[in-house]
């Protein structure tokens, strides 16, 4: 009995999935709004601060992004909010002995197929909050802004956080 319950459980998650737009690959006509923080440098100290910014920055982001809706509500909140990315990130630095700061824009631009968890973005030209750490020319941590279907971590290691509408519907229905 548990076998057919899983899979009836996993063919409605496919068809909510699929009615809202995404299907089960995450592979479809869904317009992303990339997140890419770029250190400063390569060097081990500038990489490392960069992950403080990241988690700091995700930290006050979530409760902005956790209702948005549509791509177009998800651009409007990250541009309304970049005076606010800048100041938790040139926080970050200033407390960890940088004297270089951030710069937050929204850019579209070309980036390569990347992989995160079980999704894949092929190649191509997307719109991204773009966070310079100082140059910004070190490597870059990339995570989704919308569709908010990525897991975080916030401070608390052991709190996951899940920012999706979608997610919601779904432990709604597998709950009851």
């Amino acid at each position: 009995m548990k076998y057919i319950i899983l899979a009836v459980s996993s063919i409605f998650i496919v068809l909510i999935l699929a009615l809202s737009g995404l299907n089960y690959n995450m592979q479809c006509e869904v317009e992303y709004l990339r997140i890419h923080i770029r250190a400063n440098s390569n060097c081990e100290a500038d990489q490392a601060v960069k992950y403080k910014v990241k988690d700091a920055v995700v930290e006050a982001l979530i409760p902005y992004l956790s209702k948005i809706e549509s791509f177009d509500q998800a651009v409007e909140v990250v541009s309304a909010n970049f005076s606010m990315v800048e100041n938790v990130a040139n926080s970050v630095l200033t407390d960890n002995g940088f004297n270089y700061k951030s710069k937050a824009c929204i850019k579209n631009e070309y980036f390569p197929t990347r992989t995160y968890e079980n999704i894949t973005l092929e190649e191509g030209y997307y719109d991204a909050l773009i966070i310079n750490l100082g140059s910004g020319e070190g490597n870059n941590w990339w995570c989704i802004v919308f569709p908010a279907f990525c897991f975080t971590k916030t401070k608390n290691s052991d709190n996951l956080v899940y920012i999706s509408q979608i997610w919601e519907i779904i432990k709604n229905v597998i709950q009851k």
